[in-house]
């Protein structure tokens, strides 16, 4: 018995040693990662003691506002096809929030929507934005309709792109990160083992548009979300529960302001019947929902996506 629980043992730290070898990946080097992924127009402001957010504030200044909020484990880079397209016309201010991208750690440790609705506030407050166009990417759009409900006065419109906080939806594919994120003492290694292919892997289930994935897309995500604070952020953000992030039909009935719905009707992450329930509980709202695209339209249909929004927000500066 002695030599059998021996020998198990000795496989069992074996089998570590490989994992070790295979995925062992440290945290980037933040000077690095800021001269890698940043650009002429990325800035970096204090918002808060210990919090320097990331962000980009492009496009016609005197134009309307609109604010970008990317997804979770994304960046603001997510949004660098519509910036281009939109920027032409309105004023687009993209941010990394924090635990995300180049922002990094928040100095409170929480990463949920309450501190996400109110990073996105300050960023305003402190470009002396009085209101805008507030757009946001599954979890960004969750930030996004949240925003909305707490500041209507700082609301001009809203645009949901597989947006989060639909009740009762599943998930028919959650990428492999996600699941390990969300496993106990498992969690735990992601803090030290990050290979490139887990990422190459979550990208091709949250993405149908395959050709859109290339090595630079790959190592964006692999690095940025191996940023110092970033893979911290994510296991905090994964053991919260989720019945606080919810909307609901009465809640959303709050939203007085136009409403887009954009929606990749192959989205494993968030199935496109959570599209129709949010144009079920905001009637008023457009609807567009995109074929054989998954959870990430602005990077898989671009200039289509950029383009129908170009499209609404000219019909609501006309009407």
């Amino acid at each position: 018995m002695k030599r059998l629980l021996k020998y198990l043992g000795i496989m069992i730290l074996i089998a570590f040693t490989g994992l070790f070898l295979w995925g062992y990946a440290p945290d980037t080097d933040a000077k690095a990662m800021k001269a890698k992924y940043g650009n002429g127009a990325s800035q970096f402001v204090d918002l808060q003691p210990g919090l320097k957010v990331h962000y980009r504030d492009e496009g016609v200044r005197d134009g309307r506002t609109i604010m970008l909020i990317h997804g979770s484990n994304a960046s603001l880079h997510t949004w660098e096809t519509w910036v281009k397209i939109l920027g032409a016309d309105y004023r687009v201010i993209s941010l990394d929030l924090p635990g995300h991208g180049l922002t990094g750690k928040h100095p409170g440790g929480v990463y949920d929507y309450p501190v996400f609705v109110d990073v996105v506030d300050r960023l305003m407050t402190r470009l002396k934005v009085k209101s805008a166009v507030i757009g946001g990417n599954s979890m960004g759009g969750g930030t996004a309709w949240m925003f909305a409900l707490a500041h209507p006065d700082k609301t001009d419109a809203v645009l949901l792109i597989d947006a989060a906080g639909a009740p009762q939806w599943q998930a028919r594919k959650i990428p492999i990160g996600f699941r390990l994120a969300r496993m106990p003492v498992v969690k735990e290694l992601t803090r030290f083992i990050a290979p490139r292919s887990m990422f190459e892997s979550s990208i091709k289930t949250s993405m149908s548009v395959q050709s859109k994935i290339d090595d630079a897309l790959v190592d964006r995500y692999w690095e940025l979300n191996r940023f110092p604070g970033n893979r911290e952020a994510t296991m905090k953000r994964f053991a919260l529960p989720h019945n606080n992030r919810q909307a609901s039909k009465e809640g959303l009935a709050a939203i007085m302001v136009p409403v887009m719905i954009m929606w990749g009707e192959e989205d494993n992450l968030i199935p496109v019947e959570s599209a129709k329930w949010f144009a079920d509980a905001l009637p008023g709202a457009k609807l567009v929902i995109y074929p054989k695209v998954g959870h990430i339209p602005m990077e898989e249909v671009p200039e289509q996506s950029a383009n129908d929004v170009k499209v609404w927000l000219d019909s609501l500066t006309a009407g």
